[in-house]
């Protein structure tokens, strides 16, 4: 029987490079999420992604973006979104394109998504 909880810090996860300029911290895999998809990308430098530029109208996720350290500027569909430490993004709609560069060095965002209708 595997424990009843996980605990970690995100700059203590295993990370790789990719895609793009970001860092990708995979959250789900070492932590054995099986109700949603969640990771973690961090920018080294500002004008780096956070967010690469796409949609999901593949797999119809909807996605909430944390904010969890420094600042980053979101782009959904054609509108730009200040988003400092601390601001959350829920994209409700699978087919709204999104984009997020980071302002300072250093910005983390977690991204949380999956289906809806469960809950």
């Amino acid at each position: 029987m595997s424990e009843p909880y996980s605990v970690g810090k995100l700059d203590e996860l295993p990370s790789f490079d990719g895609p793009g300029t970001l860092r990708w911290t995979p959250i789900r895999r070492p932590f054995g999420v099986t109700a949603f998809g969640v990771n973690a990308y961090t920018a080294r430098e500002a004008g780096h992604e956070v967010v690469e530029p796409h949609t999901e109208e593949t797999l119809g996720h909807e996605e909430l973006y944390v904010v969890v350290a420094g600042h980053a500027t979101f782009t959904l569909g054609g509108d730009e979104v200040d988003a400092p430490s601390g601001t959350a993004v829920f994209i409700r709609a699978p087919a709204t394109h999104r984009h997020a560069v980071a302002v300072e060095p250093g910005t983390m965002v977690l991204a949380i998504g999956g289906k809806p209708g469960l809950h």
